[in-house]
């Protein structure tokens, strides 16, 4: 998942597709 910040990691992670504002999580 997400390592800490959705948003300091905003390149390609495993719940988002690309570096866009993925609706799914924001910052777990």
């Amino acid at each position: 998942f997400v390592t800490r910040d959705a948003r300091e990691v905003e390149r390609k992670k495993v719940g988002r597709r690309k570096a866009r504002r993925g609706p799914q999580y924001s910052k777990r």
